[in-house]
Order: structure tokens, then C-alpha cells, then sequence
């Protein structure tokens, strides 16, 4: 899969985690959205990796821990979580939106979600200037 197609991947999904927002389908909304930022975070690794290739010699399975869906880790194999911590510092509402955010997982799919637990993840994701869609996009 290519950046330029996990990019593609993550805004379809934010937008399908709106539309079942509107269509009262929280636990759909509330997976997707979670999804959505696992595919922008895998972009931002494949950007990592063309930058600096080097990575794949350097940490012994790179690659194989790649195959994640914990976002923190996702943003760490990115080498964004320095730069994200910095961005949170100077950034409290990017730094709320990511702690709703961090605690998505993959597993969620199996759970039956509240209104609000959607909404409130649907919205850190999507905010268009603190968002955590729109931070991912700044280093895809």
C-alpha cells in the first residue's frame, strides 16, 4: 500500500465515521475514526522510512513492527513522537484531542460505543485546525 493510498484511506474513513455520526451508528463512527488515524499514521511512516531509510538496518524487525494498530506506537515508528509531545506542549487542544485519540483500539470494533464516546473521538479527529487528522496531515 502506498502513502498517497493509506492518505486516501484516512480521509474516506473520517468521512464514513461522519456519515454513520449523522446516521446514529456510534460504534461504527467511533471505530472508523480510530481507523482513520492508524492510516494516516502508516503514511507518516512510509514518509519516515523514504526519509530515512536507513531505519529499516538500524532497528532489527522495523518492518514487522509496522503491522500494529496501537497509534502511539504507530506515531513512535514514525519518529513523531517527539515532535508530537513538543506540538501538545504549545497546543492544549491538539494535546486533548490526542489523549481521546490514543486510547483507540483496533478491538473497538467488537464493543458497543455510546454517543458520546463517538462524537468525542469523531471530533478529535476531525477538527480542521486542532485535530489529530489535520496534525497527521502536516507530516504525511
Amino acid at each position: 500500500m502506498t502513502r498517497a493510498e493509506l492518505q486516501l484511506l484516512a480521509s474516506d474513513r473520517l468521512a464514513d465515521a461522519q456519515a454513520l455520526i449523522l446516521a446514529q451508528r456510534w460504534s461504527g463512527a467511533y471505530y472508523l475514526a480510530g481507523y482513520a488515524v492508524e492510516c494516516g499514521l502508516k503514511s507518516c511512516v512510509l514518509a519516515h522510512v523514504v526519509a530515512h531509510a536507513e531505519v529499516i538496518f538500524q532497528q532489527r524487525r522495523f518492518s514487522e513492527k509496522c503491522w500494529t494498530h496501537n497509534v502511539v506506537e504507530l506515531a513512535s515508528l514514525a519518529d513523531l513522537d517527539t515532535v508530537l509531545k513538543n506540538d501538545c506542549a504549545v497546543n492544549p487542544l491538539l494535546e486533548q484531542n490526542w489523549n481521546i485519540v490514543k486510547d483507540w483500539r483496533e478491538d473497538s470494533r467488537y464493543q458497543q460505543l455510546t454517543q458520546v464516546l463517538a462524537q468525542e473521538l469523531v471530533d478529535a479527529v476531525a477538527d480542521n485546525v486542532n485535530g489529530v487528522l489535520q496534525w497527521i496531515r502536516n507530516h504525511w
